[in-house]
C-alpha cells in the first residue's frame, strides 16, 4: 500500500493535482480567477496581469516546495519570465501582427532566444525555468476545453476526416523521418505536429517521450512559420479551383496547424452565397477541434510505441512498465475532457464560462513555458546544418498532408455528407 501511495508524490502526479486545483477553482470561483490581459492600456489591465503573476507564483512556489526544489530565487526569476511572457502577449495582439496568424507562443520563444543568445543567462534567472512543468499543466487545462459531446454533435464528419488523416499522415511523416535519418525523438515530434494539432501535439508528444526541449522549440518554430503562408495560400487555391465552403473549411482545418490561423484562413474563402466565409470558418474550426480530441488517444498510442521502440527497448513492455512510463499529465488531460464533457450535459452555461477561464490559463502557461525553452536554447542549436533534414522532413510531410486532406475532405464533405443529407 505504501509503495502504491508513493507514486502520487512524483512530479507527474503533483502536476496532475495542480491542474485539478486550477480546474476546480475555475468551476467554483470563475469570476475571481485572474485573466491575462491583451493590452496594458489601463489600470485594470495592469491589475489583471498582476493577479495572474501572483497566481502562477503561488502555484510555482507550492509545487516546488512539495517537490523539494530550492525557492531562493523563484520570485525574481519568475517575474522576469512573466514580463517576457507579457511582452509576447502584447506583440501578438498588435493588429498588424495578429492579421498574420502569429500566436504569443512564437514571440515567447523568440524573446527567450534573444535573451539567451545576446546575453549570458544568470544563475538566479534559471530558478523558475521549468518549461515541462508549465507545459504539462497547460495541457491539462487544454483538456477542459475539449468537449467530446460538442464535437460529436456538430463534427461527426470532421472526426471521421481527422481519424483518417491523422493516422495516415503521422505514419507517412514518421516513415519519411526514418528515411531521412532524423533521430526518433525529432521524428516523433514532427509527425505529431504535422498530423494532429500543431503546437499542442508537439508539446504533448515531447512530454510523452521525454524529448529534448531544444528540439521541441525547433518544431514549434517550424509549425508557426509554415502556418503563415498556408493561411493565405489555401483559401486562395480553394477559391481558384471552386471548392465548396464546407470542403474548403475542412481542408483548411485539417492542414493548418494553429487554431487562430485556421479561423482566419476559413474567413477568406469566397463562395456563391454571402455566408460562404462563415460556413468555411466554422467547418475549419470544427475539424481542428476534432483533431484536438484525438490528442489523448494519439499520446497513448505514441507512449506504447515509445515503450517498445524507445530508449529502453531491452526492458519487457509489461502493463506495469507501460503504466509507469505513461505520462500522467495525459491522464489529467483525458480526465479533464471527460469530466467537463459530462458536466456540460447538465450545465452547459457553466462549462462555457469555465472554458473561457481555463483557455486563458492554457495560453498563459504555454507562453511562460516557451519563454523558458528560449532561455535554455541557443540559435546555433536550432538553425544549424544538423536541422536541415528535419526541415525537409516537415515540408515533405506537410505537402503530403495538404494533398491527402484535400482528397479526404472532398470525399467526406463534398460527396458523403450531401448524399446522406439527401436521403
Amino acid at each position: 500500500m505504501k509503495n502504491w501511495l508513493k507514486q502520487f508524490s512524483s512530479e507527474d502526479w503533483i502536476i496532475v493535482f495542480a491542474g485539478a486545483v486550477i480546474l476546480a477553482l475555475a468551476c467554483i470561483f470563475p469570476e475571481w480567477m485572474p485573466v491575462m490581459p491583451k493590452t496594458l492600456d489601463s489600470l485594470s489591465d495592469w491589475l489583471s496581469a498582476g493577479y495572474m503573476f501572483l497566481f502562477v507564483l503561488v502555484l510555482t512556489i507550492v509545487t516546488s516546495a512539495v517537490l523539494g526544489r530550492p525557492l531562493k530565487w523563484i520570485f525574481p526569476s519568475l517575474l522576469v519570465i512573466f514580463a517576457l511572457t507579457m511582452c509576447a502577449q502584447l506583440i501578438a495582439n498588435i493588429p498588424a501582427v495578429k492579421e498574420y496568424g502569429f500566436e504569443s507562443v512564437f514571440f515567447a520563444v523568440i524573446l527567450g532566444l534573444i535573451i539567451s543568445n545576446c546575453f549570458k543567462v544568470p544563475e538566479w534567472l534559471k530558478s523558475a525555468v521549468q518549461s515541462e512543468f508549465y507545459i504539462k499543466i497547460g495541457i491539462i487545462c487544454l483538456g477542459s476545453t475539449i468537449l467530446i459531446g460538442e464535437v460529436m454533435e456538430s463534427g461527426v464528419y470532421g472526426l471521421a476526416q481527422s481519424l483518417i488523416v491523422v493516422f495516415s499522415v503521422w505514419y507517412f511523416s514518421f516513415w519519411v523521418a526514418k528515411k531521412m535519418k532524423v533521430d526518433p525523438e525529432m521524428g516523433t515530434m514532427l509527425s505529431s505536429a504535422v498530423s494532429i494539432c500543431g503546437v499542442s501535439a508537439a508539446i504533448a508528444t515531447c512530454g510523452v517521450i521525454h524529448g529534448d526541449n531544444k528540439k521541441l522549440s525547433y518544431v514549434v518554430s517550424l509549425v508557426l512559420i509554415v502556418a503563415v503562408p498556408m493561411m493565405y495560400l489555401l483559401p486562395w487555391i480553394s477559391n481558384v479551383i471552386g471548392l465548396g465552403p464546407e470542403v474548403a473549411g475542412a481542408w483548411i482545418g485539417g492542414t493548418i496547424d494553429t487554431t487562430g490561423a485556421v479561423g482566419a484562413a476559413g474567413s477568406m474563402v469566397k463562395g456563391a452565397d454571402a455566408d460562404a466565409a462563415t460556413t468555411a470558418a466554422n467547418t475549419a474550426i470544427i475539424v481542428k477541434s476534432s483533431q484536438n480530441v484525438l490528442l489523448g488517444l494519439a499520446a497513448f498510442i505514441i507512449s506504447l510505441m515509445w515503450t517498445r521502440q524507445g530508449k529502453n527497448v531491452e526492458e519487457k513492455p509489461s502493463a506495469k512498465v507501460i503504466w509507469d512510463r505513461f505520462p500522467k499529465f495525459v491522464v489529467g488531460f483525458i480526465l479533464a475532457s471527460l469530466v467537463f464533457s459530462l458536466i456540460d450535459v447538465f450545465d452547459a452555461d457553466m462549462v462555457k464560462e469555465v472554458k473561457g477561464v481555463t483557455k486563458g490559463f492554457q495560453n498563459t502557461l504555454f507562453s511562460i513555458a516557451f519563454v523558458c525553452i528560449g532561455l535554455e536554447t541557443r540559435f546555433k542549436d536550432i538553425f544549424g546544418k544538423e536541422n536541415r533534414k528535419p526541415l525537409y522532413t516537415f515540408l515533405i510531410a506537410q505537402t503530403f498532408n495538404i494533398i491527402v486532406t484535400l482528397v479526404v475532405a472532398y470525399v467526406i464533405f463534398g460527396l458523403v455528407k450531401p448524399w446522406i443529407a439527401g436521403l
